[in-house]
């Protein structure tokens, strides 16, 4: 199938998946207001095989170092799949299934599957990491764009984490623990019990981003946009907190947002 963009819809809601830019939701549209800031780096966008930045783009996997390309300087940021053109397995009306296959300069070989599924209050994000080789270290996420502002008030963000990765003055988690803090944020979080993120549109849009995973990275700092972040470790995890992918065990995320009118 071609990879130009696939519209989806359920009842009054839209979204644009744009397999040829790296997989990306490109827009999301409720009842005609579209929630995701537009342009080709926006909209959201899958991050793997790592989320967030890797230090100085190196890692390591037991005895072996590899280094990948800084395209955040002097660090390696959101992976390589958003940078490819992804493969339409399959699409309906309401969903599409989007395959990746991970190359160069990812040094191993394996596949990225990515499931979405709208309904008419909820868009589910699921992506499934699998090696064609030997086993090797990953992360899964996603990097939404959601507007500031849909012409009402500005969007208040409530979530209650239960703790905050301390961010060095490189951006990086420190390793250290700390009570979450009040923002402007470029954090990371821990929600040991699944991300749960609300996010409000006062007297317009009440949206909910939820996963089983428990890291959720929080970025307000823009004044078009704000990030939530859900994925399966947080930034670095590459060399803090490494996931292996094995023959018997891909790694599997999900992400639901739903939301309701005010």
């Amino acid at each position: 199938m071609s990879n130009e963009d696939i519209t989806l819809t359920a009842g009054d809601a839209e979204v644009v998946v744009a397999p040829g830019n790296g997989g990306r939701i490109a827009g999301l549209r409720v009842g005609g207001v579209e929630l995701l800031r537009q342009g080709e780096r926006y909209g959201c966008f899958p991050m793997v095989p790592w989320c967030g930045r890797i230090r100085e783009g190196r890692f390591r996997d037991g005895a072996v170092e590899h280094s990948m390309p800084l395209n955040a300087p002097p660090h390696a940021i959101h992976g390589t799949a958003r940078d490819g053109a992804w493969h339409v397995a399959r699409r309906g009306q309401d969903e599409a299934v989007l395959t990746y296959d991970l190359v160069e300069p990812w040094p191993y070989p394996g596949r990225v599957t990515q499931h979405v599924v709208l309904a008419p209050d909820s868009l589910t994000l699921t992506m499934g990491v699998e090696t064609i080789g030997s086993s090797f270290p990953a992360q899964a996420g996603w990097h939404p764009w959601f507007h500031r502002n849909l012409g009402g008030e500005d969007v208040r963000i409530d979530f209650a984490p239960a703790w905050q990765e301390e961010r060095g003055e490189d951006h990086l988690p420190t390793g250290k623990r700390i009570d979450p803090r009040p923002g402007p944020w470029d954090d990371c979080f821990g929600m040991p019990g699944g991300v749960d993120v609300t996010l409000t549109w006062p007297g317009q849009l009440e949206l909910k981003v939820a996963s089983r995973e428990e890291w959720v990275v929080v970025y307000d700092e823009q004044a078009e946009a704000v990030c939530v972040e859900p994925q399966t470790g947080p930034p670095d995890g590459l060399n803090s907190m490494p996931r292996l992918v094995t023959p018997l065990e891909p790694l599997e995320a999900t992400t639901t947002w739903s939301w309701r009118r005010l």
